[in-house]
């Protein structure tokens, strides 16, 4: 039996309230019935809260499912769509509008619609077109009603935005999303925090500032009962919240193009310079792998920084479990550093592993000296280059804007319709703008977090407690914590497991290069770790590679 499918959609979920739903689903029951066919309730579709005119039903709802379901052949021909009305299924611009009928009705399916029972299929067009410029006239007064509804909005929202950065209006905004621990109180006229959201946002921060990723994130809140949005939230949610301007009160919203930022619109929850060194570690972050697998998160390879010394491949982790004694820790010899060489198809000249505990804790021993962190990390200075840089951003920002402004001048001056190809230079000095605009706000942000000074005597007391912690009780966080500083800290870590000199000394030799550029070298002991007096080089190394 030929299958009836009902679509039903709201713009606003409280258009759902009352007895049109009810209503839809019984004509569609009812004009099955009348037809000898069976009306399929699996596969009934709802778009609640969707917007037609911006197509969301089409990108994340039911229809954008049942077009596809076309498109792969598993709708069958001959089947029924019944909807409400054509402004039902689009209000997109009628030429988009158009297709999506198009494609519908020439798989096969019948489009019946319940407001004027009027139906649409290939051949009805075929003997009768004039109902295919009656649908047109449905689709292009559909979007001409959203549009007009949509330049409304946008111009009361506009005045209310002018109105808050003016100081004569203090009301909600409503336009996108607010964060999810904050809710507005119309009685007290300002926005309200949710203490329990608030508390779970702080302690995500913490995590995310500790080194866990996104995933072990939200597996920590849940098994703490904490969640910032007060239901199941995806890992890549957590990235949205870092990078919210909201953290510290401000809220930027984006209306017919232009960017407005509206300055302690939101209750803060960390100041704007805390805001900027976390976005200065998400940006640190970028592009390395954080993913933390097991129970042992590894501290100097997974994020691209650990090579072998003697042919430049990566180096890689591995911890025996199985030969850990019950009860006890796992033993430094069952947590291996090993070349990647032979899994890449790189010869190695000296192939094999060492044990990585001695590696770990030479690296963090020495971190753990104040003067020789402040040697590491003030090793390079480059502010200087970065305030020229900014100097430099600044300049051509002005420059640019100067274009914009003169260019929108002229098309104010003449009445005719504006140029495409001024438009497009419009539209690409603006990206060129905001491009710009991101990379001064990265180098404002390095500016201030190295004038606030980063390098103090806690940061190397908490070196010294995460060797204790990471290498020698093997506690999680302390090791993630670890593998966090190691990965901002150093852009390289070289190890010669075999030593630098012949024969075998029973020596590592690591090179240490920092993200400044600064380079040190240590030779250590092979079992404990231990520093060693360097020896003079015997046999220079192959530059590793990468």
């Amino acid at each position: 039996m030929t299958s009836v499918y009902s679509y039903l959609r709201f713009s606003d979920a409280r258009q759902s309230i009352g007895d049109s739903a009810a209503r839809q689903m019984q004509y569609a029951a009812r004009w099955a019935a009348e037809h000898g066919m069976q009306l399929d309730d699996k596969l009934s579709m709802r778009d609640e809260g969707l917007s037609a005119y911006h197509q969301q039903h089409v990108k994340t709802g039911a229809l954008g499912v049942f077009l596809r379901a076309i498109a792969e052949g598993r709708i069958v021909p001959g089947s029924v769509l019944i909807v409400e009305g054509l402004d039902r299924l689009s209000r997109a611009e009628p030429v988009l509008a158009q297709a999506q009928l198009s494609q519908i009705i020439t798989a096969g399916i019948t489009v019946v619609t319940a407001s004027d029972g009027k139906t649409y299929t290939r051949e009805s067009l075929r003997t009768q077109p004039m109902d295919l410029v009656y649908s047109l006239l449905i689709m292009i007064r559909a979007h001409e009603e959203s549009a007009t509804k949509s330049r409304r909005v946008s111009a009361a929202l506009i005045r209310q935005v002018e109105g808050w950065q003016a100081g004569t209006y203090r009301g909600p905004i409503r336009a996108g999303h607010d964060p999810a621990y904050l809710s507005w109180d119309a009685q007290a006229g300002c926005w309200a925090v949710d203490p329990v959201r608030a508390a779970a946002v702080r302690r995500m921060i913490e995590l995310y500032r500790l080194g866990l990723g996104s995933t072990h994130i939200v597996r920590r809140l849940l098994e703490e009962g904490l969640s910032p949005t007060g239901g199941v939230m995806p890992p890549s949610h957590i990235y949205r919240i870092i990078r919210s301007r909201a953290l510290y009160g401000d809220r930027e919203l984006v209306l017919d193009g232009q960017a407005h930022v509206l300055s302690g619109y939101y209750p803060a929850l960390m100041t704007r310079v805390e805001w900027d060194e976390l976005q200065l570690l998400a940006e640190e972050r970028s592009g390395v792998s954080r993913r933390v697998r097991g129970e042992l998160p590894h501290m100097l390879t997974g994020s691209g920084i650990a090579r072998c010394g003697y042919c430049g491949s990566a180096l890689a982790g591995q911890h025996m479990y199985k030969r850990r004694k019950p009860g006890e820790l796992l033993a430094d010899g069952y947590r291996r550093l090993l070349c990647s060489g032979k899994t890449m198809q790189v010869q190695c000249p000296r192939p094999g592993s060492c044990s990585v505990a001695p590696v770990e804790r030479a690296i963090m021993r020495y971190c753990s000296d104040q003067i020789q962190l402040d040697d590491l990390l003030r090793g390079t200075d480059t502010s200087g280059a970065d305030r020229a840089q900014l100097a430099k951003l600044r300049a051509s920002s002005a420059d640019r804007q100067r274009q914009i402004d003169r260019l929108t001048a002229a098309l104010a001056q003449d009445d005719g319709a504006a140029p495409l190809a001024v438009l497009r230079q419009i539209r690409a000095l603006e990206a060129e703008q905001q491009r710009d605009q991101a990379e001064s706000e990265r180098l404002e942000r390095a500016l201030a977090a190295s004038a606030a000074g980063t390098l103090t005597h806690d940061q190397a007391a908490e070196w010294a407690a995460l060797a204790e912690a990471a290498v020698e009780r093997h506690d999680f966080d302390a090791r993630v914590r670890a593998r966090e500083m190691i990965a901002t800290t150093f852009a390289g870590i070289t190890v010669y497991h075999h030593g630098l000199v012949e024969p075998d000394t029973g020596a590592i030799d690591i090179l240490l290069r920092t993200r400044s550029g600064v380079t040190r070298s240590l030779t250590i002991d092979r079992r404990t770790g231990d520093r060693r007096v360097q020896i003079t080089r015997q046999r220079p190394p192959t530059s590793p590679a990468g």
